[in-house]
């Protein structure tokens, strides 16, 4: 049975993670929390030296107190918000502003992605000291790629970044801005000057310069195809190469989190090195030499990955560990997990609301907890079955304990993970040790040259598993939805299933019953309510027109434009207010074809809808011929391709009870019509300004 007391850093993180939740939720409370840090330290130094029992559980209280309030306080010290200077507090308008490159240049199709650190800026006729964190995307016709650390004066004004504009759609706004990001700002080339070099770190610009040097390295090696942008993803973290369709295979086969560097790939590595290096421990003080050389290679890994967030994580539970064993103490794996657990959220508190390092830190405590059990309830006498064994249990633990938050996250389960895995893993663990081998290597002739074929068919091996995984029937279920009571009831049934396995106590079982009926109503309920639902929707798309016409669990998508499950616009905008809504049977129609299912009359000027008995029309261009007007009044009028200029063209000709603009239009002429429409007092929606439009039947 587990004794939490030799686990003391599991409930310092956890104590240290309520004070960051609070902060979330209370960030207003800077006396309170003040004074509750006081009284923690008060009560400790009082209690110190006391030892029965009773006191001990005051103790605990009084620790828990001064963990959460400083958990509260170290989140207030990391959120920018609450500076005085940030962009975010100026009330004049921006005319242009001095910045500091601070990350790396990410490749898009047109553009260039990068982050800003803002300096100064210019208001009216003044210069001022601002600070602020800015995502700038810049035309790819630029003299040379940004580089970490230029200086830039930038002309125009940066805008706060738009929040979700529709149901169910990820919230970047407040991704990034738990990264400190609060605004965004689309340049052209001559919309700045470079004024100079001045790194924000040095340390951090040495980072990306080896990041560059790796590149280089397997991009001579292996051209620059797929294997190329999956290796740089694996080895670098860069994953802007990757093809779409691959990328989507590997997430179908369960195996995306190796296209991402973490603590696969550092353990992988890890055991690796020790392995070839195992010979210095048998000497004289060859303890001590060994750690030194590994967490040097440890270290010079995280600093070539620009060091990562998952690499981060993964370098301090290793050095904690590494550094435990030499100097001889016992060492609890869980507990330095919790241990660099804490140390990454006292530096990042905002990086336990991220995806990667709860599934991260949830994958390791399983494995940690219930692996080794699992492992040996089944024994096998060849040594290749208990390989593939060892492997299947570690990835069934790891997909259970991870199973909820990728359904809530990611809204799908891939259903062979247990056959792609033991394929997958040994494989992508012999392409990191290739890769590496081949930063090392490179530069010789003939061996460098043989690496680099071994590493390109290693790579080659490793994705056509993956896309004989993905092509198997049903690779992939979804949509999957859960709610945060349905994620709390999944995480219940987990932990009480695995208490009444590894107990045998009959109370486990009475909550893990309740916990799997409350899940089945709660289930139940929403499936039913999804089954009787009818909705139109006019989503927000950037510069199109897309109208869903929902019932069940089936949507016909109405586009100018044709789309399909793959387009962009489906997967960035639309795809997750579908999965909200448990659609999961799509038909896409455009105007001027026969659409099945779809009762309309069209031509080129409009597109009338009859649907559950209410009537929508689309109006692409308003006819010219004076006397034509609609006879009825219609239920919705949907406003597209800048079809109305002003407020008289509709007068005595459409008559209607519900005025939609869809993203079509130009966003001046939108803006104009709706100022006018409050003066005139015409209610309508525009779905740039109130986001998508949501009807009910």
């Amino acid at each position: 049975m587990l004794r939490w007391n030799a686990f003391p850093f599991v409930r310092y993180v956890v104590a240290l993670m309520s004070g960051i939740t609070a902060y979330l939720y209370f960030p207003d409370y800077f006396r309170l929390v003040t004074g509750i840090l006081l009284i923690g330290f008060l009560s400790l130094g009082m209690l110190f030296f006391v030892r029965d029992k009773p006191h001990a559980v005051l103790k605990g209280i009084a620790g828990w107190l001064t963990l959460g309030a400083i958990g509260w306080l170290v989140t207030s010290l990391h959120t920018p918000l609450n500076d005085p200077a940030n962009l975010v507090h100026l009330r004049r308008p921006i005319r242009a502003y001095e910045a500091v490159v601070g990350s790396q240049a990410e490749n898009r199709a047109k553009t260039f992605r990068l982050e800003l650190e803002v300096r100064k800026v210019l208001t009216d006729r003044t210069w001022q000291p601002a600070s602020g964190r800015l995502i700038v995307y810049i035309d790819k016709t630029v003299a040379q790629k940004p580089r970490y650390g230029d200086v830039w004066l930038v002309r125009g004004e940066p805008r706060t970044i738009d929040p979700p504009l529709n149901p169910g759609e990820f919230n970047y706004k407040r991704h990034l801005a738990h990264r400190g990001i609060y605004h965004q700002q689309y340049l052209r080339p001559n919309d700045r000057v470079i004024l100079g070099y001045r790194p924000l770190n040095q340390l951090t610009a040495q980072a990306y310069k080896i990041n560059e040097w790796a590149d280089s390295v397997f991009t001579s090696h292996l051209g620059n195809g797929q294997e190329f942008a999956i290796v740089k993803a694996m080895i670098l973290g860069v994953r802007d190469g990757i093809d779409p369709e691959l990328q989507q295979a590997y997430s179908a086969a369960g195996a995306v989190h190796i296209l991402s560097v973490s603590g696969l790939h550092v353990g992988v590595l890890f055991a690796a090195v020790s392995f070839v290096l195992g010979f210095v421990k048998r000497r004289k003080g060859g303890k001590y030499v060994f750690a030194v050389i590994m967490l040097a290679l440890l270290w010079f890994y995280a600093l070539m990955t620009g060091f990562s967030a998952p690499v981060l994580r993964s370098a301090f539970m290793f050095s904690l560990l590494l550094i435990g064993q030499t100097l001889g103490r016992a060492n609890s794996p869980l507990n330095t997990l919790a241990a660099s657990a804490f140390l990454i959220l006292l530096l990042d508190p905002y990086a336990m609301t991220t995806a990667g390092f709860q599934l991260s830190y949830l994958a390791v405590g399983g494995l940690t907890l219930w692996y080794e059990s699992l492992y040996q309830s089944l024994t096998f006498r060849f040594w290749l079955a208990d390989k593939i064994w060892k492997i299947t249990a570690m990835s069934l633990v790891a997909q259970v304990i991870t199973f909820p938050l990728g359904v809530y996250y990611f809204h799908q389960f891939p259903t062979y993970f247990w056959l792609a895995n033991p394929l997958v893993i040994p494989v992508s663990s012999l392409v990191l040790i290739l890769a590496m081998g081949l930063l090392v290597v490179g530069w010789i002739p003939y061996l460098g040259l043989l690496v680099g074929k071994a590493l390109f068919a290693s790579m080659w091996l490793l994705n056509q598993c993956i896309i004989w995984t993905e092509r198997l029937p049903h690779s992939i279920l979804k949509p999957l939805m859960a709610s945060g009571f349905e994620l709390g009831l999944l995480y219940a049934i987990i932990l009480f299933g695995a208490a009444l396995l590894l107990f045998r106590k009959k109370r486990f079982g009475w909550w893990l019953a309740i916990s799997a009926v409350l899940l089945t109503g709660s289930v139940g309920m929403t499936t039913l309510h999804r089954k009787k639902q009818r909705l139109l929707l006019v989503h927000f798309v950037p510069h199109q027109s897309a109208i869903s016409f929902v019932e069940g669990n089936k949507a016909v998508l109405l586009s100018r434009d044709s789309l399909s499950d793959q387009s962009r616009e489906v997967t960035f905008y639309i795809r997750n207010t579908w999965d909200s809504l448990g659609v999961d049977r799509i038909t896409y129609a455009q105007p001027g074809q026969t659409n099945p299912g779809l009762p309309l009359f069209q031509n080129r000027a409009i597109t009338l809808v009859n649907w559950q008995g209410k009537s929508v029309l689309i109006i692409n261009r308003l006819p010219a011929r004076k006397g034509w007007r609609l006879p009825a009044v219609i239920d919705y009028v949907i406003i597209s391709r800048n079809a109305l200029q002003s407020w008289s063209q509709l007068k005595g000709r459409v008559a209607a009870r519900h005025l939609i603009f869809d993203d079509s239009n130009k966003t001046p002429l939108t803006d104009r019509l709706l100022a006018d429409a409050r003066k005139l007092g015409i209610p309508c929606h525009s779905v740039r300004q109130q986001g998508a439009y949501l009807a009910t039947f």
